[in-house]
């Protein structure tokens, strides 16, 4: 297997006050693949991106991006990466033009034919100084400017943060067009919008405080978590549980659970039982994550997208 050209094992760190942002994170992204990284508020995310980046440094563990630890890399190695983070601070006095010529000296790759279009297809003022944009404008800025830099990897840290839903779509559908292009660029996508990541993510990574507590394919997680109910004829027997459940709950005669399916007989047991109907359904990515964390995570990521 080739060297994964995102890597990070064993990563702690822990800032002033003891507070624990990751533990032991392991995490790898193959050359040209789209990443997501989702997780509740606080899950450690953002930390992990900044490492990676050489912006923090890491209590124990390795963090590398094309092999390089960021916090010893050279000029040229750093500019083989690209970031939007989800508070970019921008020239705000440049106008788009000036930054764009600004930016272009740090990238060797930089295109510069392919910055003015996306100013167009982002319908960007090309004049008009970046503090004057709006803040969807300014995020729209961030992203044409990372996309135009060609780099190697791109890291995008809630990069549709404010973004409509129109903006959001040329987001995901620019991503979709540089993949295509063939070069071999990876992307780290860290989002909450999950409807977006489903769209672009080969894999999914799924973390809580500080942990990664799930690693898949999206459509083999989404083919193999399901929600099942059962219903029984009265209550459910004592000590009754569905085999493969990853959560479950009980109302009266039904039980339901999002369940591991590992087998198509998984649930033949349950199905021969006397009087007991048994019903499956599919899953979304996101369904899975809020059934996984709760409600708190329903309303945490029903607040990022709207």
């Amino acid at each position: 297997m080739a060297e994964p050209v995102i890597e990070v094992r064993d990563l702690s760190k822990t800032f002033s006050g003891g507070v624990v942002a990751l533990q032991g994170l392991d995490l790898a992204v193959e050359r040209g693949a789209v990443y997501g990284l989702i997780g509740r508020n606080g899950a450690g995310k953002t930390t992990t991106i900044r490492i990676l980046l050489g912006l923090l440094r890491a209590n124990r563990g390795r963090a590398r991006v094309l092999g390089t630890d960021m916090l010893r890399a050279s000029p040229e190695e750093r500019a083989r990466v690209a970031y939007v983070s989800q508070d970019q601070q921008l020239h705000g006095w440049m106008t788009l033009g000036e930054l764009c010529y600004y930016v272009s000296h740090f990238y060797r790759t930089w295109d510069a034919a392919y910055a003015r279009d996306l100013a167009r297809r982002f319908d960007l003022p090309w004049d008009r100084q970046v503090g004057l944009l709006s803040g969807g404008e300014r995020r729209r800025v961030a992203i044409a400017l990372a996309f135009a830099a060609r780099p190697e990897v791109l890291l995008l840290d809630e990069p549709a943060a404010g973004l409509d839903p129109i903006a959001r779509r040329e987001l995901v559908d620019e991503i979709i067009d540089a993949l295509g292009r063939g070069d071999g660029m990876t992307v780290l996508l860290s989002t909450h919008i999950i409807s977006d990541l489903e769209r672009v993510a080969e894999v999914v990574g799924i973390m809580e405080r500080g942990h990664m507590v799930r690693e898949a394919r999206i459509d083999d997680l989404q083919t193999r978590s399901k929600r099942v109910q059962v219903i029984f004829p009265e209550a459910p027997p004592e000590g009754f549980t569905i085999p493969g459940a990853v959560s479950s709950r009980a109302d009266g005669p039904v039980v339901s659970a999002v369940v591991e399916m590992l087998s198509e007989t998984q649930l033949d047991g349950i199905r021969a039982l006397p009087g007991v109907r048994v019903n499956v359904f599919p899953l979304g990515l996101e369904e899975i994550f809020i059934e996984l964390f709760g409600p708190k995570a329903r309303r945490e990521f029903a607040e990022e997208a709207s």
